[in-house]
């Protein structure tokens, strides 16, 4: 198995965050727009999902490129846009493409709750070398996140069935991206408990 490389984090960041950003710009260039292809007409929001598959499929293969190293999260996301998006556009319906973020975070939500279940933290073998806790800590936080994913996917769903594409598209880029960053900083706490120091001559 290849060994991880370190790579600039604002380089990661970018590669990470990207595409989103990408997606959000393009979408407020050509929401407005419809363009006639092969003698059907598509929407503006249709050709920037076309064009946001192949670009998060790009950044995810330079991002494993760099550090030979992609997350179980990031190649699921991948799979699920290229799923989704690619419905979107074959079947010219953006319906697909909003479904995606419920698809995925009732994905995590069932994984990490079959886990539970089991009485495994399935996040402790994903995040534990970047925050070492107890194991009663990773079960804690491992309850927390699957209820919340399961309110996002629940919220996805009001917001893309009951308001307009604009909101819709900004609650993807804006709202979800806060929504995790303010869980995560709300565990201080939790954090703090159940935190394990390393070894320094470990």
């Amino acid at each position: 198995m290849a060994d991880k490389r370190k790579i600039n984090p604002i380089l990661k960041s970018v590669l990470e965050l990207g595409p989103i950003a990408a997606f959000f710009v393009a979408y407020l260039q050509l929401r407005d727009h419809s363009f006639t292809i092969g003698g059907v007409e598509y929407e503006g929001f249709i050709l920037v999902t076309a064009g946001f598959v192949p670009l998060i499929l790009l950044t995810t293969g330079i991002l494993w490129a760099l550090t030979r190293h992609v997350s179980k999260m990031q190649i699921v996301t991948a799979v699920l846009v290229v799923l989704f998006g690619g419905l979107t556009v074959w079947l010219n319906d953006d319906r697909f493409f909003k479904m995606k973020p419920t698809a995925i975070y009732l994905l995590f939500a069932g994984v990490l709750g079959i886990g539970l279940m089991r009485g495994r933290s399935y996040l402790q073998y994903v995040m534990e070398e970047m925050v070492p806790l107890a194991q009663e800590g990773w079960m804690i936080l491992t309850r927390r996140l699957t209820m919340f994913f399961a309110g996002l996917a629940v919220l996805n769903e009001v917001i893309w069935r009951t308001m307009s594409t604009d909101m819709w598209v900004n609650f993807k880029t804006f709202g979800l991206t806060i929504a995790i960053f303010a869980f995560f900083m709300t565990q201080g706490g939790l954090f703090k408990r159940y935190g394990i120091e390393e070894d320094p001559e470990g």
